[in-house]
């Protein structure tokens, strides 16, 4: 191909790679023989001045790691640099394509995996980790948090300590504060769930919905096993495992009677103490 008929100085690149070869005394393959190869063919080479990071060569794990650090350094300051609040840089952990935006907070300790978008106000407090998620305007991440691929967290929403989401979405102002569990879900604008709710979202073999409508209040310790929806201002009482549908402003309590048997502790306590003293 000539030199009048590239479009680009990268048309060039792909085929040029192949003829690289490794037999030299190392075994290895050398990327200056692309430079060589062009010039053995009349192709134009011309030399670009860049920084030692730039070019480094990467031999061991060892240096890799040393390559890692380097630009999980360059990637925090220009974080910083446009706007961006790192309490502690150096314990927060970069992916190539995360976007934070001005003025967002991350307390120390907090890893982002791939696909991370982060909007401006929002707060990613320490221990969190955030893969595959996009996080809303004035939201609150952790401590301790996970969110997983698919999970949305829409403006001023909130998930706090141990939990997980995962291809669930958190509406407008929802809040998720303790210990949940949140997969094939979607929470409507301003619902509460309560510390211990789970979403009963697979089967063993396939996964299934939670809807659950705005300003639900789901009480702690649930577990509402899919395909279920929970309607509007409805609420699910502690303990529930709801597994039909509730609908708009209705309450659900799924237990199981209580048995009383008044006395029956302290007979059990004496009967036991007897016995514990008998083998002394």
């Amino acid at each position: 191909m000539s030199s009048r008929t590239r479009q680009r100085p990268s048309d060039d690149l792909w085929r040029l790679l192949d003829t690289v070869g490794n037999d030299n005394a190392q075994g290895e393959y050398y990327l200056p023989d692309v430079a060589t190869n062009a010039i053995a063919e009349g192709l134009p080479v011309e030399v670009a001045e860049t920084g030692e990071a730039e070019v480094q060569g990467i031999n061991s794990r060892a240096e890799l790691a040393l390559a890692e650090r380097q630009w999980q350094d360059l990637k925090r300051v220009e974080a910083m640099e446009a706007g961006v609040t790192l309490k502690a840089p150096e314990t927060v952990f970069f992916s190539y394509d995360t976007q934070l935006s001005a003025d967002v907070t991350v307390e120390p300790h907090v890893v982002f995996g791939p696909g991370v978008s982060v909007a401006s106000g929002a707060t990613i407090r320490a221990f969190s980790h955030l893969e595959g998620a996009r996080v809303g305007e004035g939201c609150e991440v952790g401590p301790y948090a996970r969110l997983r691929p698919g999970a949305v967290m829409e403006r001023g929403a909130k998930v706090g300590n141990f939990v997980e989401m995962v291809q669930a979405t958190l509406g407008e102002g929802a809040k998720a504060n303790h210990l949940s569990y949140l997969g094939d879900a979607e929470v409507g604008a301003g619902a509460n769930i309560g510390a211990g709710t789970i979403t009963c979202n697979y089967d063993g073999y396939f996964k299934y919905k939670t809807v659950i409508g705005p300003r639900a209040f789901i009480g702690s310790n649930s577990a509402l096993i899919a395909p279920v929806k929970i309607g509007a201002d409805a609420i699910v009482a502690a303990g529930s495992a709801v597994s039909r549908d509730v609908a708009d402003g209705e309450l659900r309590m799924v237990r199981a009677e209580q048995m009383v048997k008044p006395g029956w502790a302290d007979r059990f306590h004496d009967t036991m103490k007897k016995k514990k003293a008998d083998k002394k």
